[in-house]
């Protein structure tokens, strides 16, 4: 088991707050990786504009690899505008071979509209990748998006906050997402850490996808750009939500219907029966064997949470408006949120789905009884 927790708040935070609540929760991981997201991102020492920059979040490993994403961000057309540079105690740091942590801020190029930048972008981090898996393994990049910042690291939570002094409010976000991994099936990898990102999708997962190969094998089957890697076996609810939200353009709450959809007597008396029996049948092949927790956050930063049928991995959501918290315990949303009604928090079941949305006035709790809106036809 992992631990996960998520903050959302109107007010830009911390994401040391967010490492603070992990420490309430640390049985549940072995320091064999901590990832974190930042959404709706503030840099103390520069003004952040989302609708014209970009950022990208990595680690260059070696001055070479350093050199080469240099040579090849200009050839792409980025122009940079802003290079943070962590305060970093290399002392508290495992690995020996961190050259430098990249969070670059890019001008965006001109000229595109925003499909073809969101694809331009999807494209140069996977080139990226590639060219660091090429040189063995001496550039790491995690994402490249608006108002995004990515930050995976092998160690203790806590320690990795301090190596990088996340405590001292240089970079703030509306959206923080933190796990702390317990290596169960893979090798240490920086990539296999959680949340895992595509075009402005994250999720991250407590549990174990045994159904991982025949999801992976049909998601790399629809030959679409994106679907790759797969260092765990988490990392395909995030290729399903993308699949779902972008490609087949359904609301958020299908999400649930496709990775573990309603049995046939349930479905029988559904509003939307008829439909969810065609999208079980031609998803068939997403749906998930847990035990798995799902969080996840969209470009608009709404946040939601899901759990499998099987129910053997929790989660509780809690908050006040404003602000709200999920994570794998409840100490974890006590720490992160305390002064909130504990009295309203929700544990969901097998068939909720738990949204916050962008404005953070209320908890919403959906359920797969519930009919949604289906987009319109063109």
């Amino acid at each position: 088991m992992c631990r996960l927790a998520l903050k959302t708040s109107s007010t830009p935070f911390s994401p040391y707050e967010v490492l603070e609540a992990m420490e309430a929760m640390q049985e549940g991981y072995d320091g064999s990786g901590l990832g974190l997201l930042l959404r709706g991102v503030q840099f103390a020492d520069f003004n952040y504009e989302k609708e014209n920059q970009v950022i990208l979040s990595g680690i260059a490993h070696t001055e070479a690899a350093l050199s080469r994403l240099n040579g090849y961000m200009e050839t792409r057309g980025f122009v940079q505008k802003y290079d943070h540079e962590f305060k970093v105690h290399p002392e508290l740091i495992e690995a020996r071979d961190r050259h430098k942590y990249i969070v670059r801020v890019f001008k965006k190029p001109v000229g595109m509209d925003e499909a073809a930048l969101e694809e331009h972008l999807m494209q140069t981090r996977l080139f990226l990748r590639r060219d660091g898996e090429e040189h063995g393994g001496d550039l790491t990049v995690f994402s490249f998006w608006s108002d995004v910042v990515m930050i995976k690291e092998v160690g203790w939570p806590l320690e990795i906050g301090d190596a990088l002094s996340l405590s001292d409010n240089r970079i703030t976000a509306r959206v923080v997402m933190a796990q702390g991994r317990q290596n169960t099936n893979y090798g240490i990898n920086l990539y296999a850490c959680h949340p895992f990102f595509i075009q402005g999708i994250s999720t991250m997962t407590n549990g174990e996808n045994t159904a991982f190969i025949p999801i992976k094998e049909w998601l790399e089957g629809k030959n679409i750009p994106g679907y790759t890697g797969y260092q765990s076996d988490s990392e395909v609810f995030t290729h399903i939500l993308h699949y779902v939200t972008r490609k087949l353009k359904l609301p958020l709450q299908a999400y649930k219907h496709v990775i573990t959809p309603l049995k046939n007597e349930e479905l029988d008396v559904h509003p939307q029966g008829e439909f969810l029996k065609g999208l079980r049948t031609a998803c068939r092949r997403l749906i998930i064997d847990g035990p798995n927790a799902v969080i996840g956050t969209l470009p608009d930063e709404s946040c939601m949470l899901v759990m499998d049928a099987k129910k053997l991995r929790p989660a509780t959501v809690g908050g006040k408006p404003g602000t709200w918290a999920i994570a794998s315990e409840m100490c974890g949303v006590q720490a992160l949120v305390p002064d909130r009604d504990p009295a309203l928090d929700f544990q969901p079941m097998r068939e909720h789905t738990i949204i916050i949305p962008p404005d953070r006035k209320e908890l919403l709790i959906w359920t797969q009884f519930d009919p949604f809106t289906l987009p319109q036809a063109a």
